[in-house]
């Protein structure tokens, strides 16, 4: 199958050769895609006097212009998705169906942004003194780094690109060097949408060498991050000794709450969707599933049995529902923490094994009457684990769901108002979905507390992330 030759973008230019590189390998075959070259500190120098000589011009340009680019570069990614959405499930795994859809959703990124763009309002404030005049207006920040996961690898670049474009700011991107090929594939819609040269540069190589380049450099305004908690917390270190503005959006482990009153089939069919969504390799996927004592078995039964029913293998394969996880690392990490949770005396209701003697295969796993004590219970799995367990009380559920140091997104089913409307004052979270598990979509805010990020994408809200007010007194 085609796989395209994979490059630096830097400045409007296309750089292949004269770089070392790093495989990208195929996580269910294990077999190398193709070579992904690495940028030298010469070349995300370039990246970042790119950005900033670039900036003066785009910030100035009309939001009705800047828009219209958007505009484009959503269109063109709709018009490629038949060519993109492989390339997804080849270097992630996720199923085809899966892959389709996040083409779709990061062409809306642009297509919000877009909207949003000329809607970056100010106001007049009335003034004390007659004949003086007040205006509060936004302006870019300037240009932005931005870092993206390999695990959403078409939707997590284009929020942070269209976003930062959308209010005038040049960026300088390192996406995930496992998930490139999509990444491009964005920046070559832009190109073609008109976007000018300088305004997007595209870097890959050693995380940790690029960040410290970028959160060092004094033309680097903001920082946006979606990743762990722990490289989060570094980086705003990092970029608090330049007083550089963050978002992040790190570690989740969702909890749910599913209530006696619940519809119990609904709950299970939402949830059991949303866990194995891409292998459960999403920050909001729903891990801690605590559930109300005259509902559990029942719950925990079916739940166990959908995750029995799922296909799993290569998701270009017919009828698959569930691919590979996407490194050997993440295969580990299930392993490591199914032991420890059979020793800490939960049950494996379902799953609990590695699939198949090629590729990074792992079964829908869902275990039961799982303690705290269990590894998984405070380490979010990252991964096709589901726990279970019960409560009695609302405020023993409550407790549960806020135990751990996140807050990223959070699960509540419920068919009584009063119910819904407590648990979700009470649930510390940044996003709260009651009876479904869509937990962001472009035009909504999205993000966490806690030890769970800072600031906002998506939403308007995401946008006025890349932007700064400015306080203007005319007499």
């Amino acid at each position: 199958m085609f796989y395209p030759s994979l490059s630096l973008f830097i400045n409007g230019q296309w750089h292949f050769a004269e770089r070392g590189h790093i495989d990208v390998v195929e996580p269910a075959t294990g077999e190398i895609l193709g070579k992904l070259p690495v940028a030298s500190a010469d070349d995300v120098e370039r990246a970042i006097q790119a950005a900033h000589m670039a900036f003066p011009a785009w910030s100035r340009t009309p939001a009705l212009e800047r828009a219209g680019i958007l505009r484009r570069a959503g269109a063109i990614l709709r018009s490629r998705a038949a060519e993109l959405s492989p390339l997804i499930t080849r270097e992630l795994g996720k199923p085809l169906k899966e892959a389709m859809g996040e083409v779709e959703t990061a062409a809306e990124m642009f297509d919000w942004a877009a909207e949003e763009a000329r809607r970056t309002y100010g106001r007049i404030v009335p003034a004390r003194i007659l004949g003086m005049r007040q205006m509060v207006t936004l302006e870019a920040v300037g240009p932005v780094a931005a870092f993206s996961g390999w695990n959403a690898p078409a939707i997590t670049p284009s929020r942070k690109i269209s976003g930062a474009l959308a209010a005038g700011c040049t960026v300088v991107i390192k996406p995930a060097e496992e998930t490139p090929a999509v990444a491009l594939g964005i920046a070559a819609a832009l190109q073609e949408a008109g976007l000018p040269p300088g305004v997007l540069n595209m870097v890959f190589g050693d995380p940790a060498a690029i960040s410290m380049q970028l959160l060092d450099s004094p033309l680097i305004s903001a920082v946006t991050f979606t990743g762990s908690t722990a490289i989060g917390r570094s980086l705003a270190q990092q970029a608090a000794k330049s007083l550089k503005r963050i978002t992040l959006e790190l570690g989740g482990h969702a909890p749910v709450l599913v209530f006696e009153d619940a519809d119990i089939d609904a709950a299970v069919a939402a949830i059991g969707a949303a866990k194995f969504r891409n292998s459960g390799q999403v920050c909001t996927s729903p891990t801690r599933i605590y559930v109300q004592d005259s509902v559990y078995r029942d719950f925990a039964e079916k739940l166990a049995h959908k995750a029995c029913s799922l296909k799993v293998g290569n998701g270009l394969d017919e009828g698959v529902q569930m691919g590979p996880l996407a490194n050997p690392r993440r295969l580990a990490a299930m392993q490591q923490l199914t032991d420890d949770a059979r020793a800490n005396g939960a049950t494996i209701a379902a799953g609990g094994e590695r699939l198949y003697d090629r590729g990074w295969f792992w079964s829908p796993t869902v275990i039961t009457d799982f303690t705290d004590a269990c590894a998984a219970a405070s380490i979010e799995p990252f991964g096709p684990m589901a726990l279970v367990r019960s409560f009695s009380t609302f405020d023993e559920g409550i407790g549960a769901a806020n135990r751990l140091p996140f807050g990223l997104a959070s699960y509540v089913f419920s068919q009584h108002t009063k119910t819904v409307k407590a648990a979700s004052l009470a649930i510390q979270s940044g996003v709260v979905c009651v009876n479904h598990c869509q937990a962001s979509v472009p035009e909504t805010p999205f993000g966490g507390v806690k030890d769970s990020g800072i600031g906002r994408e998506g939403g308007i809200e995401g946008l006025r992330e890349f932007m700064q007010v400015k306080y203007i007194s005319e007499l």
